[in-house]
């Protein structure tokens, strides 16, 4: 099954990545795992993005298109992959399209995990750590024992790193949906995209998605 899995940051997309995997026994093939190999392995696209990233520029379509490319035509891919973080623009999308179909495949399903961003906001916002031990709770999910205090020193100085801010938090958010939102027309019209509510309980997501193989194969 030629999978791609799609959500906001703070969706779940990472744990139901290892669970399909996992189950599947595809490969995982996320964009910054490839941009690594390439690097590393000096290929030449490799080492075009690594031009482009050493010089704080956005890697230009056409080479994350390469890259992908030769990736998707390594031997494990043959009984399929899930596809993660890629493709992030409609180009990218209508590129990996013609992949496909220069390999004789096509992709079967996309996965697209939605979760309210009210949701993601508290999920994503809620990180701190402790100012002098550098222990890390969540203001929801996994609080110090006693409110305000650190379970491991007792210290009642926490702070926020900068990613874990809200104006950062929404900022990323708002232009992921604006990002995503013609991918995820361009695989509706094509009947492969299948979207599961991800505020709901990490075990029910993946039933849901479990199905969605089940009626894709």
């Amino acid at each position: 099954m030629n999978t791609i899995i799609m959500g906001l940051p703070g969706a779940g997309k990472g744990t139901q990545a290892e669970q399909i995997v996992a189950t599947y026994h595809i490969p995982h093939i996320s964009t910054g795992d490839m941009f690594r190999a390439a690097m590393k392995n000096k290929t030449d696209l490799g080492l075009k993005a690594k031009e482009y990233m050493d010089n704080g520029e956005l890697v230009p379509d056409e080479v994350t298109n390469g890259i992908v490319k030769d990736r998707l035509a390594q031997p494990d891919t043959k009984n399929g992959f899930l596809l993660d973080g890629y493709p992030r623009t409609l180009n990218q999308a209508k590129a990996l399209e013609e992949t496909m179909k220069e390999f004789g495949r096509s992709i079967d399903l996309v996965i697209n995990i939605d979760v309210d961003p009210a949701i993601l906001m508290d999920r994503l916002t809620g990180r701190i750590i402790c100012s002098k031990c550098g222990a890390t709770y969540h203001k929801l999910f996994n609080p110090p024992k006693e409110k305000g205090v650190c379970d491991r020193c007792g210290s009642t100085e926490f702070y926020q790193r900068d990613d874990d801010k809200p104006e950062t938090v929404k900022n990323r958010i708002e232009v992921n949906t604006t990002q995503s939102a013609p991918i995820i027309e361009f695989y509706k019209n094509k009947g492969v995209l299948k979207t599961v509510n991800g505020a709901e309980d990490i075990d029910k997501v993946f039933g849901k998605i479990q199905d969605f193989f089940e009626e894709t194969k």
